[in-house]
């Protein structure tokens, strides 16, 4: 869902913003039902988006037994970039550019360049973990006799990413990840374009070190679209917890999420329910109990224990199920976001607003983390533990530092700048809104970076 939900978006922005015909090309069948769902809302929102289904070839998957399903997923659709040919070549519907994932960045540019095709590639993080993604190689070329550890990384012009905020599969040359990580990154200057969901004002740095070819030489154009707007979809019900927030005073309520791919250890879970419970504050909590959704079977009070429940009702409110996090964040109820920093969850904590107690847990979440620091849209407890380490954060450390957080008047008030920040770069006129006219130019213009 952290790269669907910003294509989605770009997809809508394209269509009903610049007047582009656009297809998104899904890959069959999909991983879990959140993005099943999503999809399906999409296409019956926006019919004058086209769907395009790519069913995916064959893959034995035991030669990943114990990877994480998503990047197996991806393993999938890249052993299948080859079956892409037909629908971007499809007679009078032929497509004039494609925007790939970065994913599939290194697997799906040689077919774009076979068809004569402008191609380009969309990271759905941040800045600065782009750039690090793009300044990788370099470093791993330039410390090959240092054996397979990566250690803290200088990225040029942008930060440092010390050892422990590497994602921890990039630790593991073999991972499955790894391996699709590097051959991505190799692939950008074969890009006519790259396309990130950021904004100028919130990560100046990483954007013009970007385009500067301060981080790399030799990278295509790079145009910084965010934060990308949510794309409004009817909603089948009115979500239970809405009226549970209508009730509530303006800015007293801590929202909790960790996101979509990952489930927080039956240990931390109890000690962040304490901990919420201990804050004294009204909570909404958004919980996951499973890696993949289709899987997780657990009920909300074996997880929590029926005693919490009774403890904190009429002052918290937990749930299973999805949540329209951008509805939520732009609730004048809510006054915190407890976030694992999963990228999505930063722009719309961004264009909200709301300050962010930074929690992440794994992946580029920690270097997503650093950006809300530096940006005062929040704070980053950086001792609290993520996946793979040991240790657990207690109860008491959680109730303190949410009471810390909600009664900084400062952060409120630097999180409200970056809004208005945020407003600005996508109005007419703004840095966002004229790099996505400028990409639709070259788009219409069949403007090719580099020929085969």
């Amino acid at each position: 869902m952290g790269h669907l939900v910003p294509f989605t978006r770009l997809a809508t922005a394209l269509c009903s913003g610049h007047g582009c015909d656009v297809s998104v090309v899904t890959a069959l069948p999909t991983v879990s039902s959140a993005e099943a769902r999503h999809l399906a809302a999409l296409f019956a929102a926006f019919p004058a988006v086209r769907r395009l289904e790519l069913d995916l070839a064959s893959f034995d998957e035991s030669e990943f037994a114990g990877a994480d399903p998503f990047y197996v997923r991806y393993e999938a659709i890249r052993r299948s970039a080859s079956l892409i040919t037909p629908l971007l070549a499809g007679g009078a519907s032929a497509a004039s550019a494609l925007v790939a994932d970065i994913a599939l960045a290194s697997v799906v540019i040689p077919v774009t360049k076979e068809l004569r095709l402008p191609c380009y590639v969309f990271f759905t993080a941040s800045a600065t973990m782009f750039s690090f993604l793009a300044y990788l190689p370099t470093y791993l070329d330039a410390n090959a006799s240092g054996g397979h550890a990566i250690g803290d990384v200088d990225v040029p012009g942008v930060c440092r990413v010390p050892m422990s905020s590497v994602p921890q599969a990039l630790h593991d040359r073999d991972d499955i990840f790894t391996r699709q990580f590097i051959a991505n990154g190799r692939s950008l200057a074969n890009a006519d374009g790259l396309l990130v969901n950021a904004f100028d004002a919130l990560e100046p740095e990483a954007v013009a070190a970007l385009r500067q070819g301060t981080v790399v030489a030799g990278l295509p154009p790079v145009f910084a679209v965010g934060p990308l707007s949510p794309t409004s979809f009817p909603a089948k019900d009115s979500g239970s917890y809405f009226p549970w927030l209508d009730a509530q005073p303006a800015r007293s309520v801590v929202y909790v999420s960790f996101g979509s791919r990952k489930a927080l250890p039956r240990d931390q879970l109890s000690e962040l329910a304490a901990g919420l419970e201990a804050s004294g504050h009204r909570f909404l909590w958004v919980v996951k109990g499973a890696v993949v959704d289709r899987d997780d079977a657990s009920e909300i009070t074996e997880l929590l224990g029926e005693g919490f429940f009774q403890r904190i009702h009429g002052r918290g409110l937990v749930t299973m199920a999805w949540v329209r996090q951008e509805e939520v964040l732009n609730h004048p109820a809510v006054g915190l976001f407890i976030s694992h920093c999963g990228w999505n969850s930063v722009t719309e904590a961004a264009a909200s607003g709301v300050p962010v107690l930074a929690w992440p847990r794994f992946a580029d979440q920690r270097v997503n983390a650093g950006v809300v620091a530096r940006a005062g849209l929040g704070a980053w407890a950086e001792r609290w533990s993520w996946e793979g380490e040991d240790g657990v954060v207690s109860a008491e450390d959680v109730a303190g530092k949410v009471k810390s957080v909600m009664a900084d008047e400062a952060v409120r008030k630097t999180a409200a700048s970056v809004r208005e920040a945020s407003a600005r770069a996508v109005a007419a006129g703004g840095t966002s809104y004229r790099s996505l006219s400028e990409l639709v130019r070259r788009c219409r213009n069949g403007l090719v970076t580099k020929e085969t």
